[in-house]
C-alpha cells in the first residue's frame, strides 16, 4: 500500500498492511528548513535527519488551515475584515532581550484591554504572558465586539494544492480550534475554569458569539474540501481537573457537535484532540459522532490505558497516539522499545477500525539528541515489521 492508500484505509476501518507510524507536527507543521531565521529551531544541523526520517519514511499528514494570513489578504491595502477589525484592535511586534514578543490591545466599552505573546529563538513555542481577559467585567466588554471583527477568508485551494503536492506519501489533515478553544484562550487557565464554572450562562454566550465564524468556516471548508482528514483541538480544556465532566456535554457536544457533523455530511473525519484525564469523557466523544481521537496519552499523563480504549472503544473510533513526548526525549533506547511494543499490541489487538502509532507532540527545542533520533527510529522499525 502507498502511504495515502494505508492513512485512508485506517480511517475507514479497513483492513491494512501494517499500522500506520506518524511524528505528528514533525512532518506535520509547515516549516522551512534552509530558513536562516535565528527563531527557526528547524534549521539546527540536529534537527535535519529526523526531518529525513519522517518525510521518508513516515506516514506523513500534513497539519493546515484553511485561514488564509492576514499578511496575505490583500494584495494592497487592507481587506474590509481587517479594516474593521483594526477599529478596536491594536497589534505591536517588538524585540526585547533576544525575544520576539507581540502585544494585543483591545478598546471595548470604555475598557482597555490587553494580551502580550513572547517567542524564545531557542524553543518553538510561543509563550502567552498576559491574557486578554481577566475578569467578567472584561468579558461582557469583549461580548459588545461586532460580528464583522471575526470575519475570516478561508483559503480551501492551498489545501488541494498540499493535498497534490503531497501526492502517495500521505494525507493533508485540516488543522481547526473549535469554540472552546477560542473562548478559553482568552483567559488565563485559573480565570478561565472560574468563568466557565461560576458564571455559565455568560460563558455559554461567549460559545455562542465565537462559534458563528468557526461554523462558517467549517462548512465551507469541509464541502470545498471533502473526504479528508480534520483535528480539532479544544475540548482538553474541558476534561478533570480542570471542570467536572458533566460540563464536556454542555461546552464541548453542544458547540463542537456541529462541527462534527458538517465534517462527516461531507465525507471527512473528524479528529478530536485531548491531552489529558479522557476517561471520563470518551462516552462523550463517541456521541458527538467523532471518527478518531488523540493523543490517548498513557498515565500519569493521562488517565486510560491504549488497551482499554481500543477494548471499549475501538469500533467507533480510529487512535491515534500513545507514545509520550517525555519518553522520546528522556528514555533510553531500549526501554523506549518496550514501550512501542506494548503501544502496537494495544493498538491493533481485537476488533477496531484503525490505529496510528504517534508521538502526544514533538521536541520544541533546537536539539535533537541521539537517545531521541534512536527513539524515532525504533518507532518506524518496530512499525514496519509489522
Amino acid at each position: 500500500m502507498t502511504r495515502r492508500e494505508r492513512l485512508m484505509a485506517t480511517l475507514r476501518g479497513e483492513s491494512v498492511d501494517r499500522p500506520a507510524v506518524n511524528f505528528y507536527e514533525i512532518g506535520g507543521f509547515q516549516i522551512d528548513p534552509s530558513d536562516p531565521d535565528e527563531f527557526n529551531v528547524y534549521n539546527a544541523p540536529s534537527w535535519q535527519p529526523l526531518l529525513q526520517l519522517a518525510e521518508e519514511q513516515t506516514d506523513l499528514i500534513r497539519m493546515r488551515s484553511p485561514v488564509r494570513p492576514r499578511s496575505h489578504e490583500v494584495v494592497s491595502g487592507k481587506s474590509d475584515s481587517e479594516t474593521y477589525r483594526d477599529k478596536f484592535f491594536k497589534t505591536e511586534k517588538y524585540m526585547e532581550d533576544g525575544c520576539r514578543f507581540k502585544r494585543v490591545t483591545l478598546k471595548i466599552g470604555g475598557r482597555n484591554m490587553t494580551a502580550l505573546a513572547r517567542r524564545s529563538p531557542e524553543v518553538d513555542t510561543v509563550w502567552t504572558v498576559e491574557h486578554l481577559l481577566k475578569n467578567t467585567d472584561d468579558l461582557k466588554a469583549y461580548l459588545e465586539l461586532p460580528d464583522e471583527v471575526f470575519a475570516e477568508q478561508v483559503n480551501v485551494a492551498d489545501l488541494v494544492e498540499e493535498d497534490k503536492k503531497l501526492a502517495d506519501r500521505g494525507i493533508v489533515m485540516v488543522d481547526t480550534e473549535d469554540p472552546i478553544c477560542a473562548a478559553a484562550s482568552l483567559f488565563s487557565m485559573e480565570d478561565f475554569t472560574i468563568v466557565a464554572l461560576t458564571e455559565q450562562k455568560l460563558f455559554h454566550r461567549l460559545l455562542v458569539k465565537l462559534s458563528h465564524h468557526i461554523y462558517a468556516r467549517t462548512e465551507k471548508t469541509a464541502k470545498a474540501f471533502p473526504g479528508h482528514l480534520w483535528r480539532i483541538y479544544g475540548p482538553e480544556y474541558v476534561t478533570e481537573p480542570y471542570l467536572p465532566p458533566h460540563l464536556f456535554k454542555e461546552y464541548v457536544v453542544r458547540y463542537t457537535g456541529p462541527m462534527v457533523e458538517a465534517i462527516q455530511t461531507y465525507g471527512g473525519f473528524a479528529r478530536i484532540h485531548c491531552h489529558g484525564r479522557i476517561r471520563a469523557v470518551l462516552d462523550y466523544i463517541v456521541e458527538m459522532g467523532a471518527a478518531a481521537i488523540d493523543p490517548i496519552e498513557p498515565p500519569p499523563q493521562g488517565d486510560v490505558e491504549l488497551a482499554y480504549v481500543r477494548r471499549k472503544y475501538g469500533k467507533e473510533l480510529v487512535l491515534f497516539g500513545n507514545l509520550e513526548i517525555a519518553d522520546i526525549e528522556n528514555m533510553e533506547p531500549a526501554e523506549f522499545e518496550k514501550v512501542v511494543e506494548k503501544a502496537l499490541i494495544d493498538g491493533t489487538s481485537g476488533e477496531g477500525r484503525g490505529f496510528v502509532l504517534m508521538p502526544s507532540s514533538a521536541p520544541t527545542g533546537r536539539k535533537i539528541t541521539p537517545r531521541m533520533m534512536a527513539n524515532y527510529e525504533t518507532m518506524v522499525r518496530l512499525t514496519m515489521r509489522q
